[in-house]
């Protein structure tokens, strides 16, 4: 039953980027876009990476805060500020998300995750933000927007296969729960080639009425 489970679940393997055909002399960032957890969910998830980094010595485990992550994509620096703006009027007139998790999934043989069981307001979301800004996300054809549709929260990722058969081994018996109210999205950046991410800007979900959020933008 297990393996059926698991040849049903999504594959999701991020292609390797290419920038040959990018302007040179322009400062190009890799961007996330997410939602983020409250510290004591944060706590808790930690344990767990720290857990598995433990076991199998995965380093993804440990790098970085739990996140979900809606969409990520390079785009250049000189794109950010037009960017900002169409994600602060789209956030205005969101409503805060209520973000359930429970137990363990994963894409083979590659990812373990905690699941997302609350998919549709985080999904519709994610297609708001498509239809509102995915051009201004899109760096050319070879480098267009990964959107996160199957959302889910990264325990480890680019495991080896000895780290997924066994990981997920132990993973796929284990239980977590987990919530949080996602009252507003996080843009996070790096230059490309770095590893850490900075915080850009942080987009408050104010449930406002249309007609509000277009004043707000036209006024």
């Amino acid at each position: 039953m297990e393996n059926q489970l698991i040849k049903n679940k999504p594959v999701f393997k991020p292609k390797e980027r290419d920038f040959s055909g990018v302007m040179p002399g322009y400062k190009i960032y890799e961007y996330l876009l997410v939602l983020n957890p409250h510290e004591a969910l944060r706590d808790k998830i930690m344990e767990v990476k720290q857990h598995f980094f433990d076991a199998y010595k995965n380093a993804s485990a440990i790098y970085g805060k739990p996140h979900l992550t809606l969409v990520n994509f390079v785009q250049y620096g000189m794109m950010e500020e037009r960017l900002i703006n169409r994600l602060e009027v789209l956030a205005m007139g969101f409503p805060p998300i209520k973000v359930e998790m429970k137990d363990y999934g994963s894409f083979p043989s590659h990812t373990i995750y905690i699941n997302v069981t609350s998919k549709v307001p985080v999904q519709n979301l994610i297609k708001n933000i498509r239809a509102e800004a995915q051009r201004l996300m899109k760096l050319n054809n070879d480098n267009k927007p990964h959107f996160i549709m199957e959302p889910h929260l990264t325990i480890a990722r680019k495991l080896q296969p000895w780290q997924y058969e066994q990981g997920w081994q132990e993973f796929s018996h284990l239980h977590f729960t987990g919530r949080f109210i996602a009252d507003a999205m996080l843009l996070l950046r790096r230059p490309v080639g770095e590893q850490k991410y900075q915080i850009v800007k942080r987009f408050e979900f104010k449930n406002l009425p249309v007609s509000t959020v277009q004043g707000d933008l036209f006024g």
